[in-house]
Parts: C-alpha cells; sequence; structure tokens
C-alpha cells in the first residue's frame, strides 16, 4: 500500500511540474541584424537569399542577399529574410 502510494505521488508531482513548464511563455527572438563593413563587396554570387535592409535614413528595402545589399553605399544593417512591405519596415 504504501509503495503504490508513493508511486502515485510520485507520478502526481512530475504531471505537475511537467504542465507547470508549458504554462512558461516563450520570449520571440530578436532578428539578427548584420552590420555592413568596409570595404564594401564589389562582386556577388547570384544566390537567391533575400534580406530585408535597412538605410541610413532609417528606410528599407527587399535584396536578393545580404552581400547585394552591402555593396549598396547606403545599406547599413539587413536582416535574413524579405521586408515585409516594400519600404514599410520590418
Amino acid at each position: 500500500m504504501r509503495f503504490s502510494f508513493f508511486i502515485s505521488a510520485l507520478t502526481l508531482a512530475t504531471l505537475a511540474g511537467s504542465l507547470a513548464g508549458c504554462a512558461t511563455p516563450v520570449e520571440p527572438e530578436a532578428p539578427l541584424f548584420t552590420s555592413c563593413e568596409e570595404p564594401r563587396p564589389q562582386v556577388c554570387t547570384m544566390i537567391f537569399a533575400p534580406v530585408c535592409a535597412t538605410n541610413a535614413a532609417g528606410e528599407t528595402s527587399t535584396h536578393a542577399s545580404g552581400c547585394n545589399a552591402c555593396a549598396d553605399d547606403q545599406v547599413a544593417t539587413s536582416v535574413e529574410g524579405a521586408c515585409d512591405e516594400e519600404g514599410s519596415g520590418l
């Protein structure tokens, strides 16, 4: 009798611990910005991996790749993925 009570209590404690973990809110990950560095690229590959680039004025635009974005002297940073809408920001 004692053994089955112990197993039941242990199972209940384990279940409660598992459920408590499910209730923990998950923080969304912040986008990983890439800063353009000097010297700027002069030639880029034709690999299509869109990025959302931000220029010095804070305007955004989609470029074919991070290399293509940083080849533009006006671009300061980029983040993986196309912009939501052209010029609307992230």
